[in-house]
């Protein structure tokens, strides 16, 4: 098989540490470029891999010309970024969210679409192996319909994970545009409607910035959902879980319920109405103070080389914007939004 060429644009920490070394191990690919308006970051990957550096995206698509590009910017660029990508002839892997309106998540999958690409996003809960597992429990059918649910994802903030510390762009509203809900909320609402294979039907939001200084950027969400089959439940989103990460979702369905990421040791706990127990050890679901492999990479690596479309698509990454885009036009207006 031919080496697919990728380049990466943006080297900060969702790069240096999920896409670039994933991609690095990953027989299939050779890395070409990459891009980062900090020069020096993308020079010193650039000569740890043989590549080259550059400090613009236009540039970098007109001279190098990639395979497939892997978009790790600031969430405003993430649009430009990935329809630029997409009109040069590359495929294109976007951090989520993969947009920042609903207006450029269709222009993207319009742009894909017009040039024959893929366009996969980086929605790497679907792919945790525990949640794997847990949506195979979920469709034999032995737990019955899902009748209500909580998920949760809470961690102390980018300041300990962004490459820029307290500095980082993820508390600049004109590059963030959101805050913990672009960052962890779409997560959620993405493996929820994966999970339940439902969509949601109306959301209700209540978002705020309870506890970071110097940021008007949101920091905390609790959402209400009703998901079109009937079943109800919250969505948490926090910058705030100083001690104690969470990313855990329980389903309490007809026959029983189902506990993801509740025990340091079994991943999933199913206890049914029948007084029955099943604890199943699947391996753990990646955190900032424990990453695990994404899964993601190799995921779209698949994808090109055996010309298959995403299944985490860009129409699947709109989908899972939409709920977060209600949830704060919920905040606004006072409202239930109905999608």
């Amino acid at each position: 098989m031919t080496t697919i060429r990728v380049a990466v644009v943006g080297c900060g920490a969702i790069a240096q540490r999920r896409h670039i070394p994933e991609y690095a191990v990953n027989p299939n690919v050779t890395l070409v470029a990459f891009v980062d308006p900090v020069l020096e970051r993308a020079n010193k990957l650039a000569d740890e891999f043989g590549a080259k550096a550059f400090a613009s995206y236009e540039e970098m698509l007109n001279e190098i010309k990639p395979d497939a590009v892997s978009v790790c910017t600031p969430n405003y660029l993430h649009a430009q970024v990935t329809i630029a990508a997409a009109n040069a002839g590359a495929h294109v892997l976007v951090e989520k969210p993969m947009a920042s309106t609903d207006e450029e998540a269709a222009a993207m999958i319009e742009a894909a679409s017009k040039n024959g690409v893929y366009l996969m996003v980086g929605h790497n809960q679907r792919l945790m192996p525990p949640h794997v597992k847990a949506k195979a429990i979920l469709d034999s059918g032995v737990l019955g319909r899902v009748l209500t649910f909580r998920t949760s994802f809470g961690h102390p903030g980018p300041e300990g994970w962004s490459v820029d510390g307290k500095g980082s762009w993820f508390f600049r509203r004109e590059e963030a545009i959101m805050g913990a809900m672009g960052d962890l909320g779409v997560h959620k609402s993405d493996l929820i409607r994966y999970l339940l294979s439902d969509e949601v039907a109306q959301v209700t939001g209540f978002i705020g910035t309870l506890d970071k200084k110097d940021t008007d950027i949101d920091d905390n969400a609790t959402c209400l959902l009703r998901m079109k089959s009937g079943a109800i439940g919250t969505l948490v989103a926090s910058w705030t879980y100083y001690k104690g990460e969470d990313n855990s979702t329980v389903l309490w369905c007809e026959n029983g319920v189902m506990k993801i990421g509740t025990d340091p040791h079994d991943q999933i706990i199913v206890e049914l109405r029948n007084g029955s127990v099943e604890r199943h050890n699947v391996g753990a679901i990646s955190t900032n103070e424990k990453q695990q492999t994404s899964g993601v990479i190799d995921a779209f690596v698949e994808c090109l080389a055996t010309n298959t479309p995403p299944s985490i698509s860009g129409e699947e990454g709109r989908k899972s914007l939409a709920v977060i885009l209600a949830a704060f036009e919920s905040q606004a207006t006072g409202k239930v939004i109905s999608l």
